[in-house]
């Protein structure tokens, strides 16, 4: 079975938002978020290509993926994915606690 690690950047509560989303993509970061389990919600980002080449695999759609934020791992199943209507590329991803 494959084992999915992606790494994570925070995104503090300025960082949320249409606008702000946007400018993320420009640097190559796709917004998401974790939530669920005992925990609150985390807002993060992940590099776009490290996303992409995951997402090339039809097993991340149904593998615990461990997300590294700021020293902290998460172990995330993927249950959301947001892509553009014409291009095909992710815009945001949602993923819950395993």
């Amino acid at each position: 079975m494959s084992q999915f690690t992606l790494n994570g950047v925070a995104r503090a509560a300025d960082q949320q938002g249409k606008g702000a989303s946007r400018r993320l993509r420009k640097n190559n970061l796709i917004p998401a978020i974790i939530y669920g389990g005992n925990a609150e919600p985390v807002a993060i980002c992940v590099k776009n290509n490290e996303l992409v080449k995951a997402l090339e695999s039809e097993a991340f759609f149904s593998s615990v993926t461990t997300i590294t934020v700021d020293g902290t791992t998460h172990n995330v199943v993927i249950k959301a994915l947001q892509r553009h209507p014409a291009k095909g590329f992710p815009l945001h991803v949602d993923f819950q606690r395993a």
